[in-house]
């Protein structure tokens, strides 16, 4: 599902949505009832559905989602999917401490869950869902994050240093070691 369709979808349920009702999907991880091979529990991600109801504070339904549950809440379930999708391909926009709680919580409403799919928006997007200041930001990071070597291409070039810097060594040694042997000829 792309940012699109997901924007078509809440257009289309507008008029559908449950009064007072709210829910989300998630991931939870889960326990298998398995072992690995060192006695550890395994685990997998199961997609679960927590309801909660306006005005009532105690009570959230939180279960397994089940198609009913998806069908119920087409919006909320498509805000999931596309959760997940952006997250493969980017970086969630939690990790970032520039975007304060309510403009995360915002772009998530809004289908955009990665700093790369917040930063990738056109320009009549981000004017429509007023998210020129944040885009700017994210625009920015990114930008300098670009210009920043990764760790692992830092570890490349110390690694490579660091072999040049054995190969110099032994052909230092061995420098010194023919320099000696004449010196020794010289004064016999």
């Amino acid at each position: 599902m792309d940012f699109d369709t997901y924007q078509k979808l809440i257009e289309q349920n507008k008029n559908h949505l449950d009064e007072g009702v709210s829910a989300r999907f998630y991931d939870r991880a889960v326990k298998t009832g398995q072992l690995d091979n060192n006695g550890i529990p395994k685990f997998k991600d199961v997609c679960y559905c927590e309801i909660r109801i306006k005005d009532n504070t105690t009570e959230v339904f939180d279960q397994p989602a089940t198609p009913e549950k998806i069908e119920r809440f087409p919006v909320e379930y498509a805000r999931y999917q596309l959760s997940k999708k952006q997250a493969k391909a980017g970086t969630p926009l939690e990790n970032f401490a520039f975007l304060s709680l309510s403009e995360i919580e915002s772009c998530k409403y809004h289908g955009i869950f990665t700093l790369e799919a917040l930063a990738s928006l056109s320009e009549d997007r981000v004017r429509n869902l007023n998210l020129t200041k944040e885009q700017k930001t994210a625009q920015c990071f990114l930008e300098n994050n670009r210009q920043v070597k990764s760790t692992e291409e830092i570890a490349q070039l110390k690694d490579g240093y660091e072999q040049k810097i054995a190969s110099l060594k032994a052909e230092l040694d061995d420098l010194k070691n023919k320099i000696t042997t004449s010196v020794r000829r010289k004064k016999k």
